[in-house]
């Protein structure tokens, strides 16, 4: 039967038995949306990216869905996407973005096996910053809701999960210092470690993020504005540490290095400080690595979730338990206290990750897109 749509929208046919677009339930859905697209390789997110009005709305295939998104995650690595550096030969125009949660709006019939129209899912896919977004099935996972806190978890949540349980080895009373810890994935390796009962050391940048650290479990907030990280490792843990879950690179790497157990582990999932360089990288010791690696039969590990998705779903369907339950503090933060105010639609993506850079986040950055006034979800 023919439903009508309002002015503008697309006019829907219930075609349940066809490839795509398995029962709209009448939702109105535009033919036209806006998203952010690379359209030159540059560590400079504002050079980079452009936002296009007017783009076709995309379909479905037969294990697709279609996702309006309500909120979009901010990642430091965003801006290695747009520099080209995870795919040396990707050329532009490409999407931006990896992340996103809202509800189902269309979905192909394979897919329809597993979800419905209007059901809330958060997902971990490329070109996410887009207000729909075709998702394969595979790739998302249900949650209660279309709120910010369950984006917090397909790639911050997911790479503390994933790397501490494969790579952390983690056991009771294990010392474990996590930098950039009142960040949007830090957070999330505290809790895990304080849940795998360590004793937790967190760095962070503000009186106010060491007083979120203790909120969530941490023994040892470092502000590293006013204490010396490598000073308050060498007086108060002489021992060293067994597990350092590191993101921050350059001189805070050394120290992490130098503060490392007798058979300590160091887990690198980025090195953040020196991603806006031209190189993506920032100046670290790797000279006298291999003497303080072997004096201490210790060791560095990389961690590159993409190169983990197959446990990818499992580790999503635990933290979204784990965060409904109330297990899981999942912080965000959506610009509130910045200068312009919250981060609300696409355009405000490029402040967003400028507020990230400058430190000024504390959990995970989010925007959010708010809903078509002629939705009917």
């Amino acid at each position: 039967m023919l439903r009508l749509a309002s002015a503008g929208a697309r006019t829907i046919v219930d075609l349940s038995y066809a490839r795509h677009f398995l029962d709209f339930q009448g939702s109105a859905i535009p033919h036209a949306m806006q998203k952010l697209v690379v359209t030159r390789l540059s560590p400079d997110f504002r050079e980079a990216v452009t936002l296009l009005r007017d783009c076709p709305v995309p379909l479905p295939g037969d294990g697709d869905l279609l996702v309006r998104n309500r909120f979009l995650g901010i990642n430091a690595s965003d801006i290695n996407y747009s520099a080209g550096r995870y795919d040396p030969s990707v050329k532009t125009p490409f999407d931006a973005g990896f992340e996103g949660v809202g509800e189902v709006v269309a979905l192909g019939l394979s897919a329809s096996a597993q979800y419905s129209v209007g059901q809330a899912v958060a997902y971990l896919a490329p070109g996410a910053f887009a207000e729909y977004m075709v998702v394969p099935a595979s790739l998302a996972t249900p949650v209660p809701a279309a709120a910010p806190e369950y984006l917090t978890l397909p790639v911050s949540g997911a790479t503390a999960y994933i790397s501490l349980k494969e790579l952390g080895g983690l056991t009771e009373g294990k010392k474990v210092l996590v930098t950039a810890a009142a960040g949007g994935t830090g957070q999330f390796a505290v809790q895990l470690a304080k849940a795998a009962k360590c004793h937790v050391i967190g760095t962070c940048s503000s009186d106010a993020k060491a007083a979120f650290l203790k909120s969530i479990g941490c023994d040892r907030p470092i502000n590293y504005h006013s204490e010396p990280v490598g000073t308050v490792l060498a007086q108060e843990y002489p021992g060293g540490v067994d597990v350092v879950y590191e993101s921050v690179g350059g001189a805070m790497f050394d120290v992490a290095v130098n503060a490392l157990a007798i058979q300590g582990r160091l887990i690198v999932i980025g090195f953040v400080s020196g991603y806006q360089t031209p190189t993506g990288l920032s100046p670290v010791k790797t000279k006298a690595l291999p003497a303080s690696l072997l004096r201490k039969s210790a060791s560095v590990r990389g961690f590159f979730l993409n190169h983990y998705l197959a446990q990818h779903r499992a580790a999503m369907e635990r933290l979204v338990q784990m965060c409904a339950r109330g297990d899981l503090v999942c912080q965000v933060d959506q610009g509130d206290l910045s200068a312009e105010g919250r981060f609300t639609g696409l355009e405000s993506i490029f402040r967003a990750v400028d507020y990230m850079y400058v430190r000024k986040n504390t959990g995970k950055v989010v925007v959010e897109l708010p809903p078509s006034v002629s939705s009917r979800l």
